[in-house]
């Protein structure tokens, strides 16, 4: 396949769209709201109504306010209709998102489009939810169709990876990634044009490369849902990765509980072989490249990158000391590059728009944006796309539009279990890797999770403590036995029946933890401790007595 060859698929498929689009969410959050029926009975009606010629029923990617779900979004081209633009939105001059749409409400969605009333509740396309994101990484979320390709390469899908094999050496786009400033999205942040230039320097017969999908953390759900609504652009990012570093083959490791993710990115694998996208020569070229999945059972330490490594090799997933780091020494003993999720649907849009564009969005030190899973105490839950640097209050009150009932928020959880709890006097913070290790939390992934004033901070910590001490591997013994000691100092607070020496001992044991632990995950399992300590003292202090 050529470039024209490529354009040409783009071109036949945006010339096959109707004049009017129904867009249906189809990712897991819908799909568990019935979303499958919504769209099954949008297509019916179509049908029925004679308009098949002028209509087209789509499920596409998460449309991000998963709260409001199932999500319908109708665009098309419609004279005397003012235009609602949004991130969410093309250049159709009509725009709608309907919310908490049922089966029996579609055909009204299809009569409102020749005039007539719908009762069904419509979105607010111009919220600050909505007109506050930045879509890099979410840019064709709930606009491609998942499980075309055709889809995907009339969004300018696999041009970059075109470009790359036939216009740039290996070299050349290790220095595009190092000068956009891209840090990885799994949660350090490490510089990855840095871990692509040591991999791509190693000298092996063999070399592989990973995508870590096993996102674990509590009330996390951003790689899956990238997964499930634009898999090709993480198959893209991973080719381009795997021709900078000279790797020949690619996994990506998947927990099992995201049967839709992997669903898709079967399909998508499959489509592309089909097109000779993934395979031997790809585009002509000598860049040969394959990629199988691996499915992992749930164990949260394997998001940790020996012990996925270990994982993949049909070992029991435990983690083992570093060095040597994966880059010199990883999958089978061959140098090895791992990125998450989100890290490789990055890696596209860089090549294609320049690396000197994505290094002016965000930070000094962090660049471009982030993706967060908005979860708990706030009113609109789902995904957001913003630039680094974004203030907490922004993110929280503004865009996530506080506590419903006119509740007060106390503090925002960011990086999973891994990470801590910032309170609300904090939150003009902005949210970029130094400032939130300042604050005593983490980037992570990209779980945040929001927290009204009924909130006992002990008991956050509690169940973080809980959640580290049911995934510890139990390879080493700071983290196997510390984490049940700390949590049951943290049952003994909570009943009442701790006393001064207690807390000072779950100080002491907190930092033994911290600074012994094997891996990251007693490395920084004490983490929500030691943020709810420093800012929510108090309370511990009032269940002592």
């Amino acid at each position: 396949m050529d470039l024209a060859e490529l354009i040409g698929i783009a071109q036949q498929e945006l010339s096959s769209h109707k004049a009017v689009q129904i867009r249906c969410c189809v990712a897991a959050g819908c799909l568990s709201a019935n979303s499958q029926a919504v769209k099954q009975r949008l297509e019916e009606t179509v049908t029925t109504e004679n308009l098949a010629e002028t209509v087209e029923v789509r499920g596409v990617g998460c449309m991000r306010l998963c709260c409001q779900g199932p999500l319908v979004q109708v665009e098309g081209v419609r004279s005397g209709e003012d235009s609602s633009q949004s991130t969410q939105c093309t250049s159709a001059n009509f725009c709608i998102l309907y919310e908490k749409v049922t089966a029996d409400d579609a055909p009204s969605i299809i009569t409102a489009l020749n005039g007539g009333e719908t009762t069904v509740q419509r979105g607010d396309l111009t919220h600050p939810f909505f007109t506050s994101q930045m879509p890099i990484v979410l840019e064709n979320s709930g606009k491609v169709d998942p499980e075309s390709i055709q889809s995907y390469i009339a969004a300018e899908g696999y041009q970059a990876l075109y470009h790359v094999l036939r216009e740039m050496s290996a070299n050349e786009v290790v220095d595009v990634i190092s000068r956009s400033g891209l840090r990885g999205r799994g949660g350090a942040g490490y510089p990855t044009g840095i871990k692509w230039a040591t991999v791509a320097k190693a000298k092996a017969e063999q070399k592989f490369i990973i995508c870590n999908a096993d996102e674990g953390d509590p009330g996390a759900f951003m790689d899956r849902s990238v997964l499930e609504s634009d898999p090709h652009r993480v198959l893209e990012g991973m080719a381009i990765a795997a021709y900078a570093v000279g790797a020949n083959q690619g996994y990506i490791y998947i927990r099992a509980e995201y049967p839709v993710a992997i669903n898709r990115l079967q399909t998508a694998i499959r489509q592309a072989q089909r097109f000779g996208i993934l395979g031997s020569q790809i585009f002509d070229s000598r860049f040969d490249f394959k990629i199988d999945l691996r499915i992992g059972a749930g164990a949260y330490v394997c998001g940790e990158e020996t012990a996925l490594m270990a994982s993949i090799e049909g070992k029991r997933g435990t983690p083992h000391p570093r060095p040597p780091y994966p880059a010199e020494s990883g999958l089978w003993g061959y140098p090895t590059l791992i990125n998450n999720v989100e890290t490789y649907a990055n890696i596209s849009p860089i090549i294609r728009k320049g690396a000197d564009w994505f290094a002016n969005i965000g930070t000094a030190k962090s660049k471009g944006t982030k993706v967060f899973a908005l979860a708990g105490k706030i009113r609109n839950t789902g995904l957001i796309e913003v630039p680094m640097g974004t203030s907490l209050r922004q993110i929280v009150e503004v865009m996530g539009g506080g506590v419903p009932d006119g509740g007060v928020v106390k503090a925002v959880q960011t990086g999973g279990p891994s990470g801590g709890c910032i309170p609300a006097s904090a939150f003009d913070s902005p949210v970029d890797y130094e400032s939130l290790t300042q604050l005593g939390s983490i980037m992570g992934s990209g779980g945040m999770i929001v927290m009204d004033e009924s909130t006992n901070m002990v008991d956050v910590a509690r169940f973080f403590m809980e959640f580290c001490m049911d995934e510890s591997c139990g390879k080493c013994i700071p983290c196997r036995v510390g984490t049940v000691q700390l949590y049951k100092l943290l049952t003994k607070i909570t009943e009442g029946k701790a006393s001064l020496t207690d807390l000072e001992l779950l100080e002491e044991l907190c930092d033994m933890v911290k600074h012994t632990s094997l891996c990251g995950l007693g490395q920084s399992a004490p983490n929500p401790v030691f943020s709810t300590l420093r800012y929510f003292r108090d309370e511990y202090l009032k269940l002592i007595g």
